[in-house]
């Protein structure tokens, strides 16, 4: 695997958070607008940013506690339909489902997903990949921080290139977190692709 934002070797005790930096404390999206009122201009670029939320609580799930519903993670290839994994249902069985990828193609992974309730800070996703048990790639994308809105937002990944060559074909299985600076879960799960020498080799 190449690219991505944040790259670091596997071994253990490796971890690509810098580990001295503090994310600032979270506001509630009234303690936001309740602040500058006498800047106009920053006042409508925080009215723009906030959209939806600044008129009330926006829900997607009203049931759902969460403040961010990971719906979607596709795979994205040049001249290819998108395969995409559904993260709503039961995401053990995911690891039975497995994506082909031609060696050497550049790809991407979008993930899909609600913010609702509160401003989410510090979106990240992180992917570490396992051939046979053994981990070959660790990376983290900074996402960014979200505003609720009752639109799916989404995040795509700088390109991939897909690992080449005979000894790179076979399975490999992935654990994805989407985190955030409070390193808040909002879903954790595993899922499976295998390299070939083509796309219906």
């Amino acid at each position: 695997m190449s690219g991505g934002d944040v790259h670091t070797p596997t071994e253990e005790g490796e971890n690509e958070v810098d580990l001295s930096y503090k994310p600032p404390p979270e506001k509630t999206i009234d303690e936001i607008l309740a602040t500058d009122q006498e800047d106009e201009s920053l006042r409508k670029y925080k009215e723009a940013l906030l959209g939806q939320a600044q008129t009330g609580t926006v829900l997607v799930e009203p049931d759902n506690p969460r403040k961010v519903l990971v719906k979607k993670l596709v795979l994205v290839a040049a001249d290819r339909p998108e395969i995409a994994l559904d993260l709503t249902g039961d995401i053990s069985k995911l690891k039975k489902e497995t994506f082909t990828i031609k060696e050497g193609v550049s790809y991407k992974i979008r993930i899909e997903f609600f913010v609702q309730r509160e401003i989410v800070h510090g979106l990240k996703y992180i992917q570490k990949t396992f051939r046979m048990g053994v981990p070959v790639d660790k990376m983290t994308h900074m996402v960014g921080s979200y505003a609720p809105k009752t639109e799916i937002q989404s995040y795509t990944t700088p390109s991939e290139d897909a690992p080449s060559g005979l000894m790179a074909r076979g399975s490999y299985t992935v654990q994805s977190l989407f985190t955030d600076d409070d390193k808040h879960e909002h879903l954790k799960w595993e899922w499976t692709f295998e390299i070939k020498k083509d796309w219906k080799d």
